[in-house]
């Protein structure tokens, strides 16, 4: 299995360097083309060059774009720390951001080279404009999709984690590329039909103005105020649910008249925190009964939950670098459309769209940073990858057994003391007795363990 995977990676290696080869022949090819038509000197070369060093900073950014998203599938496919319904989604964003690199930015760096004019059979215009709107919109959607699918697993756990399979990641990953697929479709069949819509002034661009005000709005704005709203009430409820976990962990003593040892409850919560709480516990028992381990309250919830608040971060970063690298081109988009020509100079609107489009694909070389950044599973395995390493060291016996050993063998005062002194007997609870610390308020038990 293990030379399998080896043969697959290495395969996928050769055919990443073959890609990069022949791209550059063919800009080669461009080149040569060009001075040989035009009898162009070494000099004439030189100030090619010159003039167009923005297409060689895009070379570097498009070499950037795709190499670190092959890295983030590959960790996806092969760490198992990573393989969960977040990762999958992420794996997806890296496919459209690794194939924007190689099918978009390649193509758009020649028209660079070109003025910004056309080079290509005029058929290939809207199929260039669809793959450009398909790929963006697909990374915005699944942006989208993750801050929903996060959202659900914290506030119905129940039903997430009937639903957290395998399968149903791939049918909602689907879900979105069909989304995406849709939005985009009526390009190439107007462009096809009528090339006055994808063209203007020798340059390949949309020119049908009321379907790139409805197209912003439906493929970035309304997508990117759901992903904010539910980002912000994931991170609220994950604040509230930590609160009331740590609560209850930490309850106050009371001797009662019988000098039975109890607890006092602790401060009121609203009745929907109430709710979610009794929600990750019955969580827990449907988890059960389908096969589905989680997390019992107690320590191993504290760390889950301060696990989900580091997730949190890192999306938020995602979200957040995406937002501020594609907000100015959309809103330029948007104001080229409505903006009187009185107002708005034409010429300039189209340079900041050039360069804010620029803008835009560079958030699809970016993830693959914050990933490494923020994340050591990440981080450890782009580190094996670039050293042809695609299989984690195993740990040697001795780590392994000190690994497994339970943490209550370390620390004897996570036993529970539990007894009462009015008899004058105070002793330690048998092992095979369950108990927990619990919280009444209106003939309403809430367990923390």
């Amino acid at each position: 299995m293990e030379r399998r995977i080896n043969l697959v990676s290495y395969t996928n290696s050769k055919f990443v360097c073959l890609y990069f080869c022949l791209n550059v022949f063919l800009i080669l090819a461009i080149f040569i083309n060009h001075i040989s038509s035009s009898k162009w000197t070494v000099y004439m070369c030189v100030e090619l060059v010159r003039k167009n060093w923005a297409a060689l900073l895009i070379l570097v950014v498009v070499i950037i774009t795709v190499t670190g998203n092959i890295l983030v599938i590959l960790a996806v496919n092969l760490e198992r720390k990573l393989q969960n319904a977040t990762n999958y989604f992420l794996m997806s964003l890296a496919v459209a951001d690794m194939l924007l690199g190689l099918l978009v930015m390649p193509v758009s760096m020649v028209t660079i080279v070109y003025g910004y004019s056309w080079p290509l059979p005029a058929t290939l215009c809207p199929m260039w404009i669809y793959l450009d709107v398909l790929f963006s919109t697909a990374s915005i959607m699944h942006l989208c999709a993750i801050s929903l699918d996060r959202y659900v697993a914290i506030r119905n756990p129940i039903r997430h984690n009937r639903s957290n399979s395998r399968s149903r990641a791939r049918a909602k990953i689907t879900a979105v590329w069909t989304i995406s697929a849709g939005i985009s479709m009526p390009i190439p069949v107007l462009g096809l039909r009528d090339h006055t819509k994808v063209f203007k002034d020798g340059s390949c661009l949309l020119t049908d103005n009321s379907f790139v005000l409805i197209g912003s709005f439906v493929a970035f704005f309304v997508p990117l105020t759901i992903m904010v709203v539910t980002y912000f009430l994931t991170i609220s409820a994950l604040q509230s649910e930590a609160t009331l976990c740590l609560d209850q962990l930490v309850p106050r003593p009371k001797w009662s008249a019988g000098f039975t040892l109890n607890f006092l409850p602790g401060p009121s919560f609203s009745p929907s925190e109430k709710k979610l709480f009794l929600r990750r516990s019955l969580s827990r028992e449907a988890g059960a009964e389908s096969g589905v381990v989680t997390p019992p309250f107690g320590r191993h919830t504290v760390q889950s939950i301060s696990n989900e608040q580091k997730a949190s971060k890192v999306l938020g970063i995602v979200f957040f670098l995406f937002v501020v690298m594609w907000c100015p081109f959309f809103i330029t988009n948007v104001l080229a459309v409505v903006c009187e020509p009185a107002a708005c100079d034409a010429d300039v609107m189209n340079r900041l769209l050039n360069v804010f489009v620029w803008v835009g694909y560079l958030s699809s070389a970016v993830n693959p940073l914050v990933y490494t950044l923020f994340n050591k599973t990440y981080r450890s395995a782009f580190a094996r990858y670039i050293r042809c390493q695609f299989h984690e060291e195993k740990k040697p016996l001795q780590l392994i057994l000190v690994n497994t050993i339970p943490p209550l063998a370390y620390q004897s005062t996570h036993l529970p003391l539990t007894g009462s002194i009015g008899n004058g007997d105070f002793s330690l609870p048998l092992p095979n007795k369950k108990h927990h610390l619990s919280k009444s308020s209106n003939n309403e038990s809430v367990s923390c363990l």
